[in-house]
């Protein structure tokens, strides 16, 4: 059989700058801001007429972030802490035979100004990811209400955050600009982005989310943001 080439019809721009601290999966930090923009030949309008009545899209894309690392046939999802490996196909692990990934959106609005660029809310994905295809989301079909999830069960709860006073200052700055930056963080920490073995309270972990590095401390249950600062 022979291969098959496959040519992107667009890029995402994310408010995710590097890997570290994406949801694991998409739709659980609903602040997440991103856009598609179509690339030539792709960005008339005309590609995207009917699309505005759909609550939600999938996306097919491509994880151009690791690719270069190849596939492994086994890997240690999160959920299992980090420790335990299970074959590749039993997880939604980028280092895959094809690094193709898959996701849900909302769709949060489509411009047509100058192109084609749509507008996405709870995407889970890196800045420049490039995307194959984007396909209307249906509720009727695409919505097994009595799937299992196996490992993946989140029986977990969520982390709660608080913010330092420095943070506040930060945030009081940022909120003409960015005026979801704190939903957006509260968010991101309640999954608790760390390695499934870390659990160190003095450790001070980073997160760049625009043009902003976020430095958070751990301790228990609870996530302190301490700092807010210009990206490097």
């Amino acid at each position: 059989m022979s291969g098959w080439t496959l040519q992107p019809i667009g890029l995402i721009e994310s408010c995710f700058k590097e890997k570290f601290a994406i949801p694991r999966q998409p739709g659980l930090v609903p602040s997440a801001e991103a856009t598609l923009r179509l690339l030539p030949p792709y960005d008339s309008a005309e590609t995207v007429r009917g699309l505005e009545a759909f609550s939600h899209v999938w996306l097919v894309f491509v994880f151009h972030g690791t690719a270069a690392q190849g596939w492994r046939p086994t890997v240690r999802p999160p959920k299992l802490g980090g420790n335990r490996r299970v074959g590749v196909f039993a997880t939604r692990s980028s280092f895959r035979p094809n690094p193709i990934g898959l996701s849900v959106a909302r769709l949060a609005g489509i411009d047509l100004d100058g192109g084609v660029r749509i507008r996405l809310d709870g995407a889970d994905l890196l800045d420049g990811t490039p995307v194959l295809d984007l396909k209307p989301y249906l509720g009727y079909a695409d919505a097994i209400a009595e799937a299992g999830n196996g490992y993946a069960d989140d029986g977990s709860a969520p982390l709660a955050v608080a913010f330092s006073a420095e943070a506040e200052i930060a945030l009081a700055r940022q909120a003409g600009r960015l005026p979801r930056l704190r939903a957006l963080i509260a968010e991101v920490l309640a999954q608790d982005p760390r390695p499934g073995y870390a659990d160190d309270p003095a450790r001070e972990y980073g997160m760049r989310l625009y043009d902003l590095e976020v430095k958070w401390r751990c301790d228990g249950r609870l996530a302190t943001v301490t700092r807010i600062e210009a990206a490097a």
